[in-house]
């Protein structure tokens, strides 16, 4: 047997998503972007260096000998006779 609040939760989340967020979100992003803004996160990505360089297309793959994602292996310091 189910609980009450695991179905009516559900129910009341469909609700507020299709009928309620389209006529409330408009008065509520404004409140809400005061809170959670997105400089943070551009702050973090620009004080890392391995970040910038990966934005940059200078990031260079590393070969440490390990299957690719073609399934062929490749072996460092391989003697051949």
């Amino acid at each position: 047997m189910v609980c009450i609040p695991c179905i009516v939760i559900p129910v009341l989340l469909w609700v507020y998503k299709r009928f309620l967020e389209p006529y409330l979100y408009p008065f509520i992003s404004p409140i809400i972007n005061t809170f959670w803004t997105k400089k943070a996160v551009q702050e973090t990505a620009a004080s890392d260096p391995k970040a910038s360089e990966m934005s940059n297309g200078t990031c260079k793959p590393e070969s440490n000998g390990d299957i690719t994602a073609n399934g062929s292996t490749t072996v460092a310091d391989k003697k051949t006779d």
